[in-house]
């Protein structure tokens, strides 16, 4: 049982000048998003990563470039060792078509935008985009990057043992997507989810249900997300798979349990 932290990629001049960038190649972080990512690596530097997998967009592997600095550069010499960044396709951004590039002021007047904002399930975007690649739909989206979540988790967990945690770096509206599944939510219900740049969400699956330990956070203390030391007595309990999926009824107690 792994945990995954669900990072967006910092801003980039895109973001703020309010262009849907998509896959257009060439869109890096602006000064803004810098500083977010090198804010990004402070505050995961406490935290062990078992792995790190990152859409191939250049905006995501320059928000991970920070968080992979090694003990040995001295930006954060506390830092345990960092594995190596693979990419995987499933984590990039929607294919948004003939929508990329174009400024969402001016995408807000098609008739198309009140479906992608009510009934998201419905949408496909139309042409091809900057890549090359057909528009593709949102439900497509969504199934794609569950099945790149919930497989490097699976393999997480299998090489690194419950408890492990790792790192996921793609975009605003997969996240979202990611974030309605694990909440129970119909994609049509994904436009109610805010996840803001160099914000991280995490989420831990078990065999009954995933829990949703975080959303959208920008600026608290991610130390506590660190597994806890095995010990004795967690050994010998052994604890099950189906204890591991149960809820604390009455509310969390706001500390990791090691029973």
């Amino acid at each position: 049982m792994a945990t995954v932290l669900l990072v967006r990629h910092a801003r980039t001049s895109a973001n703020a000048t309010g262009i849907l960038a998509g896959w257009s190649p060439g869109v890096g972080l602006d000064d803004t998003g810098r500083a977010q990512a090198t804010r990004l690596a402070e505050r995961l530097a406490p935290v062990p990563l078992a792995a790190v997998v990152s859409s191939p967009l250049q905006r995501c592997l320059e928000t991970v470039e920070p968080v992979l600095a090694t003990p040995e550069g001295g930006a954060f010499p506390s830092m345990p060792p960092r594995p190596e960044v693979r990419t995987d396709d499933r984590l990039g951004e929607c294919h948004y078509g003939a929508w990329t590039g174009r400024s969402l002021k001016e995408l807000a007047k098609d008739p198309l935008w009140r479906v992608v904002q009510g009934h998201p399930s419905a949408v496909t975007f139309p042409g091809a985009d900057g890549s090359g690649g057909a528009g593709e739909s949102m439900s497509a989206m969504q199934a794609r990057a569950l099945d790149a979540i919930r497989g490097h988790d699976a393999e997480v967990g299998r090489d690194h043992g419950d408890g492990a945690v790792w790192l996921a770096v793609s975009h605003g509206d997969v996240i979202k997507a990611i974030l309605a599944d694990a909440l129970g939510m119909h994609l049509d219900a994904f436009q109610r989810i805010v996840v803001d740049p160099a914000s991280v969400s995490v989420v831990r699956y078990t065999a009954l249900r995933p829990f949703v330990v975080r959303m959208n956070d920008t600026g608290s203390d991610l130390a506590s997300l660190a597994p806890p030391k095995p010990t004795r007595r967690r050994a010998r309990s052994g604890r099950s798979r189906s204890r591991d999926s149960d809820a604390v009824v009455g509310g969390e107690t706001g500390q990791r349990s090691t029973a």
